[in-house]
């Protein structure tokens, strides 16, 4: 399979179970453990809401960049190098921007408007992620473009990009360039992208293996039946309980 036929077979998994390959749990044998599940910042926090929930799983290449308010010392990025890098990156993209703002302005940037999200899909970037608010929410529905943000705000004042890019920190995951970013309505996980066939493949056989149990569990009459199918084969540590 291509790199993209692969981002596209992604889909058909929620964003759960990724991070259930990824790192949730490193002792099952689909678990890849490629983060410490608690001591690394490898997903997002409840700080974020799915403005579209209706468009289901989006996956791609992250792009960064970090923005702020203006600073006079320094004019060395712009947008135009948020797009540029996202026109040379492998496709498709999601854009993670890691919002710099004084505290008195942090809940009150609406940042990625139509305007800018017209852009960034004109050049295969999907979706986007982002620790503040933003707007035109309606304008950009239609669009299909995902947004995890921190809520919505109507306007904004002077700003500026600082880094396109670059390592940066979003509702509690540390994105770097080119990570793979996997998002839906529970939130996003990242993981990199020399580890996307063998995600895949495990989220494949994790699929396999809960679609037989959940079914046992249906058919199940009683707590003893239930015991014993939970009985050494729970998805975590209480399989060892």
């Amino acid at each position: 399979m291509t790199e993209l036929e692969m981002i596209e077979e992604l889909k058909n998994f929620d964003t759960p179970s990724i991070t259930n390959v990824v790192a949730t749990y490193p002792d099952h044998p689909l678990c890849l453990g490629l983060y410490n599940p608690w001591s690394e910042n490898w997903y997002t926090d409840q700080s974020l809401r799915c403005m579209y929930p209706e468009l289901g799983r989006t996956v791609g290449y992250a792009v960064t960049c970090t923005w702020g308010v203006p600073d006079p010392n320094y004019s060395g990025v712009t947008f135009m190098d948020v797009l540029d890098a996202m026109d040379a990156s492998p496709k498709p993209t999601i854009f993670v921007f890691q919002q710099k703002f004084p505290p008195e302005l942090e809940g009150k940037i609406g940042l990625a408007g139509g305007n800018m999200t017209t852009a960034m899909q004109a050049i295969g970037c999907v979706g986007a992620i982002s620790n503040g608010p933003s707007r035109d929410i309606d304008e950009i529905r239609p669009m299909k473009f995902q947004y995890l943000l921190s809520g919505v705000t109507a306007g904004h004042g002077a700003m500026a990009v600082h880094a396109v890019n670059v390592p940066v920190s979003v509702a509690g995951m540390d994105v770097a360039p080119g990570d793979i970013i996997h998002m839906d309505e529970n939130g996003a996980v990242k993981f990199p992208a020399d580890k996307l066939e063998a995600v895949l493949e495990n989220a494949r056989a994790l699929q396999i293996e809960e679609t037989e149990r959940l079914d046992r569990l249906r058919n199940a009459k009683s707590a003893a039946e239930l015991r014993a199918i939970f009985g050494g084969h729970t998805y975590g540590d209480d399989e060892k309980k």
